[in-house]
């Protein structure tokens, strides 16, 4: 059984469609980008799959044993999480609060869970420095780590560099293909750069207004819609 499938799913935002009868499934170790313009209900599809948002129509199945409290989540950045004043630490150890219950206190094996992400993406040795002082480059590093405190099996990416510098942007591509590659972790990432999501992920959901496509990125790259959109394709593969 996928980790993750959707059967005839539709959703409205504002109370206008914005996606019709879509069906997908996500497998262990996939690493799946979703693409498409402005208003083709990437963000909405994402709180659907986080059981933040119900389908008007349709279901959403999780296969695998997977619970909700196992989907680690690394949204769009809001200026409030941008400013936010606590320590590198405190941010990335927050991600274990989906599975702490009742309990107020962080575990031993939780601060350990922590300091192994911290050290895994390379921010160990800025734990005691206030998050809010970052670069945005080393933000995003830390609310990943964040994520990965929530989960060992699917991470759920919205537009993860939005706002970052060039070189910032290429060390987290390399950091979310590593996680995905070496450690077997499923990525689900909305990006708003096809061109460099299709150089690192497996598969596409390419959302329009009228239609998508779901498939393999080589499917993809030889599909009417790929082609359409990318202007041909000879300078991503």
């Amino acid at each position: 059984m996928a980790l993750l499938t959707c059967k005839n799913l539709s959703f409205a935002y504002e109370n206008q469609l914005v996606i019709d009868n879509l069906s997908f499934e996500v497998k262990t170790g996939d690493y799946l980008c979703i693409v498409g313009e402005n208003g083709t209900g990437k963000t909405t599809l994402m709180k659907g799959l986080l059981g933040l948002k119900k389908p008007m129509k349709g279901e959403i199945q999780t296969g695998e044993g997977l619970r909700a409290d196992q989907i680690g989540y690394l949204p769009q950045q809001t200026v409030a999480q941008r400013d936010f004043p606590a320590s590198v630490m405190e941010v990335v150890l927050s991600g274990c609060l989906n599975s702490k219950g009742f309990s107020p206190f962080y575990s031993r094996a939780d601060k350990n869970k922590a300091s192994d992400h911290m050290k895994l993406l390379g921010i160990w040795d800025k734990r005691k420095e206030c998050y809010r002082e970052l670069s945005g480059g080393y933000k995003q590093r830390v609310l990943l780590a964040r994520a990965l405190c929530a989960t060992s099996k699917v991470l759920l990416l919205d537009e993860p560099t939005t706002g970052l510098d060039p070189v910032a942007i290429f060390d987290f591509y390399e950091i979310v293909e590593r996680l995905n590659r070496k450690h077997g972790i499923t990525v689900i990432m909305i990006s708003h750069d096809i061109k460099e999501a299709i150089k690192q992920a497996d598969h596409i959901l390419h959302l329009t207004q009228e239609d998508f496509f779901f498939g393999t990125t080589k499917q993809y790259l030889d599909s009417n819609l790929g082609k359409d959109f990318l202007g041909g394709h000879e300078d991503v593969e």
